[in-house]
């Protein structure tokens, strides 16, 4: 149901519902800052969670750049929709603000985001910053449970392939489960460089590049977001086999000192390039249909 009520200023309605914005926004910041600064003190100290800032900046920077549309966009607030949302974030975050789950707090604070568009400005403001909102998910820690699951295999997989390269090209290495054997030395493949969270993270980089290309291609879209799986595995197989390289040739200090360190850095740097290049053999193979990009 659309409004009839005059617009004033930035295009929204006038006198006191601008100061029922400005109320909302007070509020919103309040239960935004102890979430935050959970984030900061227990989440985003590891080596798993440390791209949260980033994510959290690159999103703000993004609504930043679509501020305009949000102010363009006519005033038909879905009082229904954001209402209903707006309670069950508000019991979300309450839950997992209660019991220290801080998945729900952080998926709490997005829904309670998405809710406010919808009951102050509607459909079409939301539609405007509908990715920077969906990044934002990126910033939930993967639950226990699952990365337990899948760490293990992952582990195994990157173990196996990095043995069988390094014994092809004539190194003497062997494995047992995730532990790689070169020479006289041993190193454990360990949780981080199993591959899941840097697929998290790369997921994350690939769906930001998709954005910014702007390809109105839902099919190269989709593509190049599966790719990034295979992608992500590459990465940290190149990753491991640097590290048993270095250990191999330089020693074990070598191996677990800054080089281990830059490792991780060369991890996301192959993977970029990597989802260039899968970027431009996608495009090739699609042909012009699917070259287009938004203004």
């Amino acid at each position: 149901m659309s409004s009839v009520l005059p617009k004033r200023g930035y295009g929204g309605p006038a006198s006191a519902d601008t100061a029922l914005l400005v109320a909302l926004a007070i509020g919103f910041l309040l239960l935004l800052g102890p979430t935050v600064w959970t984030l900061a003190q227990k989440v985003w100290q590891s080596d798993e969670q440390g791209h949260g800032p980033i994510i959290g900046a690159v999103s703000s920077w993004l609504m930043w750049r679509r501020r305009q549309d949000v102010i363009d966009a006519p005033y038909r607030p879905a009082t229904w929709a954001g209402g209903g949302l707006f309670a069950a974030s508000m019991l979300l975050y309450a839950l997992g603000r209660s019991q220290q789950i801080i998945q729900g707090e952080v998926l709490g604070i997005i829904g309670a985001a998405v809710a406010l568009l919808l009951l102050l400005r509607g459909t079409q403001a939301l539609r405007a910053v509908a990715f920077p909102l969906l990044f934002l998910v990126f910033l939930v820690p993967l639950p226990g449970v699952l990365v337990q699951a899948i760490t293990i295999p992952l582990k195994m997989a990157v173990s196996y392939v990095a043995e069988f390269l390094l014994h092809y090209a004539g190194y003497p290495i062997a494995r047992s489960g995730v532990i790689l054997a070169v020479g006289p030395y041993q190193l454990l493949v360990a949780d981080a460089c199993s591959g899941l969270n840097s697929l998290f993270t790369l997921e994350a980089l690939g769906l930001l590049y998709l954005n910014l290309m702007g390809y109105t291609s839902k099919l190269r879209n989709a593509v190049l977001a599966i790719l990034v799986v295979p992608i992500s595995f590459i990465a940290n197989v190149i990753r491991v086999i640097i590290l048993v390289l270095v250990t191999y040739h330089f020693g074990d200090e070598a191996g677990q000192g800054f080089v281990h360190t830059f490792a991780g850095m060369v991890l996301f740097g192959v993977g970029l390039a990597m989802m260039l290049a899968a970027d431009g053999l996608v495009g090739r193979l699609l042909g012009q249909t699917h070259e287009g990009r938004q203004r």
